[in-house]
């Protein structure tokens, strides 16, 4: 989509023109109808089918029967549409998708072999659809048709006032009366010419014909209608023509654009592909409810906004350059631009011619008591007409003011300073510089007769006192205030103004300070500022400034001391000015011209209508994924499922002039009840939102005017299953369920802790039993140790007695021995040794052994069955770790003889010759 205002540098401003091309609308070239439904959406007669605009975005149905779709017309609630070899309607389902009817099947006639349909009538309850051959006509409460034939071509259909006429070639104009055709203007009377349409005229007829202009049907005779385009008319070829809401007429030609005549037939507008259209042949014309005309073309489809407040002039070859300055005299308008001063007569169409001498840059075009000054970077020119006369040499003319109480002096503002023009003999001449002040001097205005305030951008403001002849400078001074770029000083209803990007501050001369005024600042917050360059209109008494969407202008107030404000929806973006060196000229009442990069705009302040459109609902596609939405009821729409929880909105709103931008603002209530920040996208996007009941609206403003609706719609996301009342039921089963499991399991665990308790309890009962049991043990063992101990040392004690008894007695035997009286001797000897090997002895030692160590002898005798009883008093003897030289008096024999005893013992006990019969013995 692109916007044009014109593409050739000749004088003629268009209104703005809107271009979609085939790639925009993503159907084919040619566009053969258009019309407009209720709601102010246009459907489009395309070669692939049915177009549809809401005004933001493209909508194609393709065609039921793959033809070219002829012609499209809007009745009732439905959308008529005639193609190849079929006719029907359209109608919107609930998801809000056109679909299409046929009239044509299962009906009593049949359509002729390639029959196409190119034009649609609507009239007092009936439709008809006209083809070259046929026109039918369907009456809509009875559901039938009427046929009326042709023998020869018709070319168009015609509706006049409630009557309907068609044009058959060779035989003349007919109205249909009763269903039947009669003939009203016989061919002769045409003289061959083929009608493009026909109007009415003073209860008469207009002719509208193909090559040879208009001619009236009145008394039955048909005239040349004479009007001032005639001549125009004869060189074109019209294709279609519409008389537009203000009774003016505009025609498509078939290679030459379009043309607009006023009601008396003068030329008015002409506009082709040299100054805006994408195409010159226009195919089909429409004017739509606001106002704008609709060119379906051969190659796209361009909106003309007739109506609009604005007109635009493109420099489109770069001839002027930027327009810096402009001014009108009586007889010629004048800009002033990077390229030079060039002028134009006024009312013309004549191309735009620079002045000679002129080239370069101008700042400043001002028009003095009927004289015309032109600053220039080279100097100060005098205009007079089209000649430009150099009166001052003096660089950088930024601009010219009066000085009140001296009518023959002028003072300007330099690169340098300031300088002096005089009027001399009737002519005006370079004075004097006005030494002592050297700054550039692009913004100054006086406060007092002979003091003036000077505004420089990167230093700030100057209060500047002059001498009574304007020749030096007494005294200047910095005045205490934010400097600025792009910052400007003007003077307005006798207030001193100052503009930056902090506000707007009047100035108080006694004080010589700045206070700032509140209301006008607010016009220009930070994020609106794009230059504090104010405007002084003295003849239409306006100040005007220029933020990023807007134009404000600011009156006196009628009622109030307060100024009435007022604002012109046209971005910085459209406006293609030069930030910071924004210029406006006063043309007449209300009539402004605005200088830009590109060429001008012309701006009608009494067109300036608010108009406040409606927001329609588009779409509502939703989905478990976002890249796999499907439409979803517009009006009545069922509950989603939970995991349908991806939802789209698409809206719009229908405003078809494209200078003015539409914004929106949505939220969803229910999810985030806040309004979203304005912008232009025409689509709001929830993902995987929550179950519950939402509503969506949008809302829209359009050049600063609230759309005049809220768009609504309503709709519910169900509970995940989990969520859901058979669920809800299961929960409550499962939580008495698991309160009583809880209930159980307390119990249970409350059981096994009792059991537990007690278990304790008798298991510190028997600890306890068990350790008065041990301490029985204990106190039973340690008597049982004791009397082990008495044991062990009666043992050991019978033992040393024995052995001491027979170490005694066999001293003694030994002494005897060596006697001379064997016979007594050998009476004591025999009565030693029975003392020595008395068993007695030996059973009284063996009794005490065994209550020391009772099991050793029985497990000794268990092991080794083969020893004797003298070998187990050899053991025993051994077990108590007696050595042999201890034992031999206990056993009575030598020392010699207990070790051939312990070594026999050895055998019968099977020890090696390592092991220790003691050890073996000891640890048995």
């Amino acid at each position: 989509m692109m916007l044009f205002f014109s593409v050739k540098c000749y004088a003629q401003e268009i209104p703005p023109i809107q271009i979609f091309t085939p790639q925009d609308y993503d159907a084919e070239d040619q566009n053969w109808a258009i019309t407009q439904s209720n709601d102010d959406f246009i459907y489009v007669a395309n070669n692939k089918g049915l177009l549809e605009y809401k005004g933001a975005s493209w909508k194609l149905y393709n065609s039921p029967n793959d033809g070219i779709l002829r012609s499209v017309k809007f009745v009732g609630d439905k959308i008529y549409s005639g193609g190849f070899m079929d006719f029907g309607y359209w109608t919107r389902d609930k998801l809000g998708v056109m679909l299409y009817t046929s009239l044509v099947d299962d009906r009593n006639f049949s359509i002729k072999e390639d029959e196409e349909f190119w034009g649609i009538i609507d009239v007092e309850g009936y439709i008809l659809f006209q083809s070259l051959e046929r026109i039918y006509i369907y009456n809509i409460l009875e559901d039938s048709f009427d046929i009326v034939d042709s023998e020869f071509r018709i070319n168009k259909i015609f509706k006049v006032d409630g009557s309907i006429y068609f044009q058959e070639t060779e035989l003349g104009i007919f109205k249909i009366e009763n269903g039947k055709k009669v003939l009203i203007i016989p061919e002769v009377l045409l003289n061959g010419n083929i009608l493009v349409n026909i109007f009415n005229s003073d209860a008469n007829l207009l002719l509208q014909t193909k090559e040879n202009g208009f001619y009236k049907f009145q008394n039955g005779k048909v005239s040349k209608w004479v009007i001032e385009s005639n001549n125009l008319l004869s060189q074109l070829s019209i294709y279609n023509s519409i008389r537009l809401k203000d009774g003016s007429f505009l025609l498509g030609t078939i290679a030459n654009g379009i043309i607009q005549l006023d009601k008396d037939g003068k030329k008015i507008l002409k506009i082709d592909k040299s100054n805006g259209l994408s195409n010159n042949t226009i195919l089909s014309v429409y004017e739509d409810n606001f106002g704008s005309v609709w060119l379906g073309l051969d190659n796209g489809i361009n909106i003309v906004n007739l109506n609009s407040a604005f007109k635009v002039y493109i420099d489109n070859l770069g001839v002027l350059g930027t327009i810096y300055t402009a001014a009108k005299t009586d007889d010629f308008l004048y800009l002033g631009t990077n390229q030079g001063l060039f002028y134009q007569p006024n009312d013309s169409d004549v191309k735009f011619k620079q002045i000679e001498g002129t080239k370069g840059q101008v700042w400043n075009l001002s028009v003095i008591n009927g004289t015309l000054f032109c600053g220039h970077d080279k100097g100060t020119f005098l205009i007079n007409n089209t000649r430009a006369e150099k009166i001052s040499s003096e660089l950088g003319s930024w601009c010219i003011k009066e000085i009140e109480g001296h009518p023959n002096l002028l003072i300007q503002g330099n690169y340098k300073g300031l300088t002096i023009l005089e009027k001399y003999n009737n002519t005006w001449r370079f004075r004097n510089k006005i030494n002592g002040f050297n700054i550039s001097s692009r913004y100054f205005e006086f406060v007092d007769s002979n003091q003036l305030l000077v505004s420089h951008e990167h230093k700030g403001i100057y209060k500047i006192t002059l001498d009574n002849t304007f020749s030096k400078v007494i005294d200047y001074k910095k005045l205490p205030i934010k400097k600025g770029v792009k910052s400007g000083i003007v003077k307005y209803q006798n207030e001193v103004l100052y503009s930056n990007k902090s506000g707007v501050f009047n100035y108080d001369n006694n004080a010589e300070s700045f206070l700032k005024d509140s209301i006008l600042s607010s016009l220009f917050s930070d994020e609106k500022y794009v230059s504090g360059k104010l405007f002084n209109d003295r003849k239409g008494k306006k100040l005007w400034g220029f933020s990023e969407s807007e134009m404000i202008f600011v009156e006196p107030g009628k009622l109030s001391t307060e100024p009435k404000i007022n604002v012109v929806a046209l971005s910085n973006d459209v406006r293609k000015t030069k930030s910071g060196y924004e210029n406006i000229l006063y043309l007449s009442d209300n009539d402004y011209l605005i200088g830009t990069t590109e060429g001008f705009l012309n701006v009608d302040l009494n067109k300036l209508v608010e108009k406040s459109l409606k927001v329609h609902m588009n779409s509502v596609r939703y989905g478990a994924l976002p890249d796999e939405l499907t439409e979803l009821d517009l009006v009545n729409p069922d509950p989603l499922k939970n995991k349908f929880n991806n939802i789209r909105f698409n809206y719009s709103v229908t405003n078809y002039n494209k200078l003015s931008t539409s914004k929106y603002q949505s939220r969803l209530i229910g999810f985030y009840d806040h309004w979203s920040d304005w912008g232009i996208s025409p689509e709001t996007f929830y993902k995987n939102l929550p179950h519950g009941e939402y509503t969506f609206e949008a809302r829209a403003i359009t050049d600063g005017i609230l759309s005049n609706n809220i768009m609504s719609y309503s709709f519910t996301i169900n509970s995940p299953w989990y969520f859901s009342l058979i669920a809800i039921i299961l929960y409550i089963i499962l939580l008495f369920l698991f309160l009583y499991i809880l209930y159980f399991y307390n119990k249970k665990h409350y059981e096994r802790k009792q059991i537990k308790v007690i278990e304790k309890k008798e298991r510190e009962l028997e600890l306890e039993q068990l350790g008065n049991q041990r301490q029985l043990i204990q106190f039973k063992n340690k008597n049982l140790q004791l009397d082990i101990e008495n044991k062990n040392r009666e043992l050991g004690m019978a033992t040393m007695n024995l052995v001491k008894r027979n170490e005694l007695l066999s001293n003694i035997k030994d002494e005897l021995s060596e006697t001379k009286s064997l016979a007594d001797v050998s009476k004591v000897v025999k009565r030693i040794n029975k003392s020595i090997n008395n068993t007695g002895d030996w059973k009284l030692f063996e009794e005490a052994f065994n209550n020391v160590d009772k099991d050793f002898m029985k497990k000794i005798k268990t092991l080794h069955p083969s020893i004797t009883a003298s070998d187990l008093r050899l053991c025993a003897y051994l077990r108590l770790n007696l050595s042999s030289k201890e034992i031999a008096p206990l056993l009575n024999i030598s020392h010699k003889s207990v070790e051939v005893k312990r070594y026999r013992l050895r055998k019968k006990l099977e020890l090696s010759h390592d092991d220790s019969l003691s050890s073996y013995i000891i640890e048995l």
